[in-house]
């Protein structure tokens, strides 16, 4: 889980150069702080690769008061492309006799190293952009909710956020989930 130096080195001058042209998502944080914290945690490193390969773009986003980490949410205008197609998680999978998917979000997540957006998170995101205006993404599901089967996903429409319930178990080509990881 740890990246080659070629990979490494790829993987920063990308999130450089994300980081220099979206500051708005990050004003009063400096590339150099948040390099160094990324050199000193070579796992997140590998989360963060698996971030922008499966197509989300991560970005350092200030969501709350800084508290001496950074936080890289996917920031890819449309759900990740590598992550759709998937259902909520792995019960729900499980549950599924025909055609199941690939994959669930809370699986695939963990695999990754990142947890999924939660309905403020996410709603945060919103501010910094129009994220999700053609796809929509699974977002994490209060225990209340899955416990009746369902799971929540969010999209932008009629410049504004909606929050939806689905099955579980449901899945769509144009669903997918994003991360978020602190380092």
């Amino acid at each position: 889980m740890e990246l080659t130096k070629e990979l490494t080195e790829s993987l920063f001058k990308t999130l450089k150069t994300r980081f220099q042209k979206n500051m708005h998502r990050h004003q009063g944080i400096e590339w150099d702080q948040v390099e160094k914290k990324l050199l000193a945690n070579p796992k997140k490193l590998w989360s963060l690769n698996e971030m922008d390969m499966t197509e989300g773009e991560p970005d350092v986003v200030v969501m709350e008061e800084q508290k001496g980490d950074f936080i890289f949410v996917d920031c890819s205008a449309e759900s990740p492309k590598a992550r759709r197609s998937i259902c909520y998680d792995h019960e729900a999978l499980e549950s599924r006799k025909t055609y199941k998917p690939h994959h669930s979000a809370v699986g695939m997540a963990g695999e990754m190293g990142i947890e999924i957006l939660d309905e403020e998170q996410y709603r945060k995101l919103q501010e910094f952009g129009k994220f999700d205006s053609k796809t929509s993404s699974w977002i994490k599901t209060p225990s209340d909710i899955r416990k009746l089967g369902g799971a929540i996903f969010g999209d932008w429409r009629f410049g504004r956020v909606f929050i939806y319930h689905n099955g579980a178990e449901s899945y769509y080509g144009v669903r997918g989930f994003r991360g978020i990881l602190r380092v």
